[in-house]
């Protein structure tokens, strides 16, 4: 019982780290009026694909932490949180995308790291980042794509 407690609390810190932070700095006027690639997403995909990945995140982490809690794919993994609540009070907060994409950039690493470390002993946690990697993946383009139109 006790490690679905721990289970529930990292699904609450992650989950609800990235909602409170998504509502602090929501895009306004500013982003709006931004030239945007082709590409672009419309806005209402975002809340439900971070969400998802969001749930993804804190699995892997609390998976990690049962084997270890003092592993370096732990620090990886906190280091990527940080660096994913991070990003968009730097995109949207400062309004400094060229910024927002050494963030972004910096995540995309952290999150392969994390991967990477934690695939010897939990590939399963691993692999639940693999959506996380392609959507940074994705948004790291988009970013830059803004950055460079903008």
């Amino acid at each position: 019982m006790a490690r679905f407690v721990v289970l529930l609390a990292f699904i609450v810190v992650v989950l609800g780290g990235g909602t409170l932070i998504g509502y602090l700095t929501l895009p306004g006027d500013w982003y709006a009026g931004l030239a945007k690639p082709f590409f672009n997403p419309p806005n209402w995909i975002f809340g439900p694909v971070w969400s998802a990945l969001y749930i993804l995140v804190a699995v892997a982490g609390w998976r990690v932490w049962r084997h270890d809690p003092w592993s370096a794919a732990m620090r990886l993994w906190i280091g990527q949180l940080v660096l994913n609540f991070l990003w968009s009070p730097v995109f949207f907060g400062l309004q400094q995308p060229g910024l927002a994409l050494l963030v972004i950039a910096a995540l995309f690493c952290a999150i392969l790291g994390f991967m990477a470390l934690a695939g010897r002993k939990d590939s399963v946690a691993a692999w639940l980042f693999a959506p996380y990697a392609a959507w940074v993946a994705f948004a790291s383009l988009l970013n830059a794509s803004i950055w460079w139109l903008n």
